[in-house]
């Protein structure tokens, strides 16, 4: 089966310092891949190279087997790939119901744009005459995967959706990926903490120092993890 995503011997840099090493990497149709590994060890900038958003400077991406170098991240989000960042991307002056309508430049109306995110998100429901803003960071985070949910994807980028929030609502958070999973949305999930997301994950990957140094099961990786993290 092809991957729907791949990465082969990704490396980029910032300046003169390298920080992707020859990342291989492949996320297969219909699967939760998480991608794990410490502060440091280069996970936000792969993303950022998969979505266009950061240039390599050696190797290849592919994406539904389409070598896509050089692309632009817009041209990448009209083909189906979808990038929620590390700190949730949402306009916090704004309402919830008119962070959704800006989302509206995709290929569905405000109106069905609106449903859907209701549909997934509840709570969304109750706020969405609140600014975005005050909300709580679970409530925001779940805000930015419907409007990133808005565009319909094949494939759905998430750098840690956990970060800042309480337990509960992570493990929350990581339910609803698991649902849109089994709609048939391959998602790559990027974490630092892994307990909650191994737990949803078809495989997952360690990345330390700008490299992928193992690939498996998630009950194989999570007995790996502690020696990867200190060193071992």
């Amino acid at each position: 089966m092809t991957p729907l995503v791949e990465l082969r011997g990704v490396r980029a840099a910032y300046g003169p310092i390298e920080v992707l090493h020859g990342v291989d990497l492949a996320l297969m149709p219909g699967e939760v891949l998480a991608v794990l590994g410490p502060n440091g060890a280069g996970k936000t900038t792969m993303l950022a190279v998969l979505a266009g958003l950061h240039p390599l400077t050696g190797g290849d991406v592919f994406v539904a087997g389409r070598r896509v170098n050089g692309a632009d991240a817009s041209d990448l989000a009209r083909a189906g790939l979808c990038l929620v960042p590390e700190g949730r991307g949402i306009f916090p002056n704004l309402t919830v119901r008119e962070n959704l309508r800006m989302a509206s430049h995709a290929r569905r109306s405000a109106a069905q744009i609106e449903v859907a995110a209701y549909e997934r998100f509840p709570r969304l429901a109750d706020r969405r005459r609140q600014v975005a803003g005050t909300m709580s960071g679970g409530e925001q985070q779940m805000l930015a995967l419907a409007r990133g949910l808005a565009t319909d994807p094949a494939v759905l980028v998430l750098d840690e959706l956990s970060m800042g929030l309480a337990p509960l609502v992570v493990e929350e958070l990581y339910g609803r990926v698991g649902e849109l999973a089994r709609t048939g949305v391959s998602v790559l999930v990027v974490e630092q903490f892994a307990r909650v997301v191994l737990g949803v994950a078809d495989r997952a990957a360690i990345m330390l120092h700008g490299c992928v140094v193992d690939v498996g099961p998630p009950h194989e990786i999570e007995s790996k993890l502690s020696s990867a993290y200190l060193g071992g």
